[in-house]
């Protein structure tokens, strides 16, 4: 099973990088190629990815192939392929293209999944949003799925939920990565070294993460008032944090983010 990367941008190699951490599939059977040269191929001598030297030879060597240009590029790119796409099964990964505006160029009896992942997949730990079409069935897609249940967890969703899973879950790294170096550089501010106070903001993230999707019952803000004993330090810094306008920040970001 060989699969192939149209666009070699950073989530093409976050996913790249995870499916080799997982051993789904051996450097040699992934190829890539993109319209930066000087991108594509650094990146297939550090990893062992093989680059072929056009979008059509990507089509052509693969069973699988990952659409991973830009929105503008992507109608020209199915263009260019569709002729080679026969017993492939097609993945996207590009955010603002349905299903349907695939079906449109390529036709329907292509299999088709799209994937909506975030940067965490590098490392396995990732969230994936998935739809499919109606052509994608049996052994190709399960094996289409599976090359993202390797890299963490996956969600079906409508595609109408697409721009909100984006926001929280393809937005979100940033988010909560801007919230740790918060918390480090207030650890900085009473001594600690940035170091330091990086790997304790980061596994309090982490284990307090590992008790919400572990618990059967409890919700976070359950987590929230077991932490807050009453007259103590906790609920006086969630106050302060609330009066400072925290969870509509948060918010306000999320709306942000899914309006653009």
């Amino acid at each position: 099973m060989k699969i192939g990367f149209i666009g070699v941008g950073e989530m093409a190699q976050a996913i790249i990088k995870g499916l080799i951490n997982a051993n789904q599939f051996d450097p040699s059977d992934i190829y890539v190629h993109s319209t930066h040269q000087t991108t594509y191929e650094p990146f297939a001598k550090e990893t062992g990815v093989v680059a072929v030297d056009s979008n059509i030879e990507v089509a052509k060597q693969t069973d699988i192939v990952v659409l991973a240009v830009i929105p503008n590029a992507a109608v020209v790119v199915l263009n260019e392929i569709k002729s080679q796409l026969a017993d492939k099964t097609l993945i996207s990964i590009i955010g603002s293209l349905s299903v349907t505006e695939i079906e449109n160029v390529i036709g329907t009896s292509i299999p088709i999944l799209r994937a909506l992942p975030n940067i965490n997949v590098e490392g396995n730990v990732g969230m994936t949003a998935l739809a499919d079409n109606d052509a994608l069935i049996g052994d190709k897609k399960a094996v289409a799925v599976k090359t993202f249940e390797v890299l963490g967890e996956v969600s079906w969703q409508q595609e109408s939920k697409f721009a909100i899973f984006s926001a929280i879950a393809g937005s979100g790294p940033a988010y909560v990565d801007f919230f740790i170096d918060a918390l480090s550089r207030a650890g900085v501010k009473y001594g600690l070294t940035k170091k330091e106070a990086t790997e304790i903001a980061a596994m309090t993230l982490q284990g307090s993460s590992h008790m919400v999707l572990n618990s059967k019952n409890q919700t976070p803000m359950d987590f929230v008032d077991a932490v807050c004993s009453p007259g103590g330090s906790t609920v006086a810094g969630l106050l302060a944090m609330e009066e400072a306008g925290f969870m509509n920040s948060v918010i306000k970001g999320i709306d942000a983010t899914v309006n653009r």
